[in-house]
């Protein structure tokens, strides 16, 4: 498959993806934005991390890492 970054289109709304360790990688805020219609993203992410953690899913940072993917500004900068 080809390795790099894309756009994903869903629902006329893009998702940005990255090729990494031979699997597509989304991030969890533009995911979010989609499903959710959330005009703030990053605080609804910010939010349920908080209350999952308050919940007991201690383990959360651990298994959701951090990839560099492209910005609006062109930049690649790292998200969940």
């Amino acid at each position: 498959m080809e390795q790099g970054n894309k756009l994903v289109v869903f629902q006329d709304k893009e998702i940005r993806s990255v090729w990494h360790n031979e699997e597509w990688w989304f991030p969890v805020v533009d995911v979010i934005e989609v499903l959710t219609e959330s005009k703030r993203p990053r605080k609804y992410w910010s939010d349920l991390k908080k209350k999952l953690t308050e919940e007991g899913f201690i383990q959360l940072s651990d298994i959701i890492g951090q990839l560099k993917v492209p910005a609006s500004d062109g930049k690649k900068y790292k998200t969940d």
